[in-house]
């Protein structure tokens, strides 16, 4: 078990983002409901189909976000790096999570149920724009690669 002391300085540090936007009685609260987890190189963390309940925040590691494609295999859809969120898209969407997560290597992460975090965005607007924010960078960047990728299939004709 993680001291709160502790468990403080590694949320100010590693979550700097979402600290500085959140007031001291939020930030008691994400605090209190912080929880850290350990997972091993190809362990799940949620899988496609599972309700959100967590928004994740990697501190340690790389994450892979994927698809099972043809055959069984993975398709990597996107390598997450400390320190950033996912796993809140679906969540926001009202959906069950479209792909599975799983620890790349060897990996730490934390965990703010999700039901806190909008409860957060309830109270605190500059919350809801980090968020809209978050994911219009995650739009951006699958736009990129969905163009890319379509380059790529046409030149290798």
């Amino acid at each position: 078990m993680i001291k709160k002391s502790t468990l403080e300085k590694i949320i100010t540090a590693d979550l700097a983002a979402i600290w500085t936007i959140l007031t001291p009685d939020e930030r008691r609260l994400v605090v209190e409901a912080f929880v850290v987890h350990e997972f091993k190189k190809n362990q799940l963390i949620y899988a496609e189909k599972d309700e959100p309940i967590n928004l994740w925040c990697l501190l340690r590691g790389k994450v892979k976000l994927y698809k099972e494609g043809i055959g069984g295999r993975h398709q990597i859809l996107r390598l997450y790096r400390p320190i950033q969120y996912f796993g809140y898209r679906a969540a926001f969407a009202g959906e069950p999570y479209v792909s599975s997560a799983s620890a790349f290597e060897p990996s730490t992460l934390g965990a703010i149920p999700m039901s806190l975090v909008k409860e957060l965005i309830d109270r605190n607007r500059a919350l809801a724009w980090f968020f809209i924010h978050e994911l219009s960078k995650n739009l951006g960047g699958s736009d990129t690669k969905i163009v890319t990728l379509n380059q790529k299939h046409i030149r290798g004709r």
